[in-house]
């Protein structure tokens, strides 16, 4: 038997029922710091990319909007997110309302340390280069 997903003891579809009806009473749902962003309302390039959203329900939506607070209406879409060097498709999951975009797409790449190169340590001067 499937999990229904709730959060703060309300199913998606109430959620995207409060979405619809105010984006301030969704707010009350959320931790403090979005709460207060959304209080404050949107910049002009969070609006376009919530238009965009509407207006193309289809197709994946590239944006640079990292601080993008994630809604109940983008859950099932597929972003991608400007990580400082490339996209990064994020695919929208109901656990992940409340959050920010840019939490799914890292910025710095993970360390693989490898062994040491020519040169690294004393000892390698009497190691042949081949």
């Amino acid at each position: 038997m499937a999990k229904i997903f709730t959060y703060r003891g309300y199913t998606l579809e109430e959620l995207q029922k409060i979405e619809e009806e105010s984006l301030e009473k969704l707010a009350e749902l959320f931790p403090a710091r979005q709460r207060r962003k959304i209080k404050r309302g949107f910049t002009r390039e969070e609006r376009t990319l919530l238009k965009k959203l509407k207006k193309k329900p289809d197709k994946i939506i590239r944006t640079h909007v990292r601080d993008m607070i994630i809604l109940p209406s983008m859950v099932g879409r597929t972003i991608a997110v400007h990580n400082g060097k490339e996209f990064t498709y994020v695919k929208i999951q109901p656990e992940m309302i409340g959050h920010y975009l840019g939490e799914y797409a890292p910025t710095r790449k993970e360390v693989k340390h490898s062994g040491p190169g020519i040169g690294a340590t004393r000892s390698t001067k009497f190691v042949s280069a081949k």
